[in-house]
């Protein structure tokens, strides 16, 4: 008994002292006004990278087919020591065109919406502005309000003239497909996930339960449609029509979005909120080519100079261990609800 006293004990004032760090950061963080959200564009050259890369594995393969030569060292090293291609990199990208890739993974809040907007104002900014923007994007749609902000900033490189290609890889379903449309072209992978355009919202009521507990609530509004459905409160016939009429609206505004950036696209057959894989959703015009981004990237590579743009955010040490916290949190309670997802067949 003494010892689990002694280990109790001494547990409690690690903990203390634990919570105690974990406070003088906060606090000093804020002082100095750390948790102001800080950040920078980082630039790869992603076509130096493919360059080396090609330079390694030729020179691997080289040595393992003339094994009788100077050992494997010596020749890989021998090799990567020769002379770069004929063309520089800075003179290959005077001669080429230039193609910036950006990658936008969503979540339900689109939450890299922050970074995209200062990926797509360092574009604009560029001089020259570059001849192509590929997007690799991955998203299966979340919040309207986001991901409406999050097409809006897909839609300014549009509206200045610069050509883009939306990738999809794995999915870009709903929200997500919303961006895609932004793009001049889409390209997605032979099992990739277009469409899903529809709107869904679902809200839990526990009235009954809080009634027959004898638990009053009470919901006071300023306008007869301020609140339609409610999680507490008895919910109406005309609360219910007025959340439906919403919704449709919601729909409409989505339909009319992409009609106006492939007005050759049927709605009609595919705005039921039904989901395309590559191959149908090219036959559905969905999409405009099929091919992985890889495939893109390598023939692109052929006559443009990639380069890949991604914001960095910087926080202090205090934000970043609540946002790590948080987002946890909001992570398994959304695989928790979306455990039964039947937006995709589950191979």
């Amino acid at each position: 008994m003494d010892f689990l006293a002694e280990y109790g004990l001494f547990f409690l004032q690690t903990m203390t002292v634990v919570v105690a760090v974990i406070l003088v950061i906060a606090v000093s963080s804020k002082l100095s006004g750390g948790d102001e959200a800080k950040g920078t564009i980082k630039v790869t050259d992603l076509s130096k990278k493919i360059a080396d890369q090609k330079k390694y594995v030729s020179a691997i393969v080289e040595t393992a087919l003339n094994n009788d030569q100077p050992s494997f060292l010596e020749r890989l090293k021998n090799r990567l020591k020769k002379t770069s291609p004929k063309k520089s990199t800075a003179e290959s990208a005077g001669q080429k065109k230039l193609a910036v890739v950006l990658e936008f993974k969503g979540d339900m809040k689109a939450s890299q919406v922050n970074g995209l907007r200062e990926e797509v104002s360092a574009i604009l900014l560029m001089d020259p502005i570059p001849h192509l923007v590929v997007l690799k994007l991955t998203s299966p749609g979340g919040l309207v309000h986001t991901y409406g902000l999050a097409s809006s900033q897909l839609a300014r490189l549009r509206d200045a003239g610069v050509e883009s290609v939306a990738c999809v890889d794995t999915v870009a379903a709903s929200g997500g497909y919303m961006m895609a449309v932004c793009a001049d072209r889409i390209v997605a992978a032979p099992f990739a996930v277009l469409g899903s355009i529809g709107v869904v919202a679902q809200i839990p009521n526990i009235y009954r339960f809080l009634k027959n507990r004898d638990v009053d609530i009470e919901l006071h509004t300023a306008g007869a449609n301020k609140r339609t459905l409610t999680l507490l409160g008895e919910n109406t016939p005309e609360g219910r029509k007025k959340f439906k009429e919403d919704l449709e609206q919601t729909h409409d505004l989505f339909k009319a979005w992409i009609a106006e950036r492939r007005p050759d696209l049927d709605l009609e057959a595919v705005a039921d909120g039904s989901i395309f894989y590559g191959t149908d959703a090219l036959t559905k015009g969905l999409c405009d080519q099929i091919a992985t981004s890889d495939d893109v990237l390598m023939t692109l590579n052929e006559d443009h100079h990639l380069i890949a743009l991604k914001w960095h955010e910087k926080k202090s040490l205090a934000a970043r261990l609540s946002r790590d916290t948080s987002a946890a949190i909001a992570d398994q309670v959304d695989a928790y609800i979306n455990r039964s997802n039947q937006d995709y067949t589950r191979l």
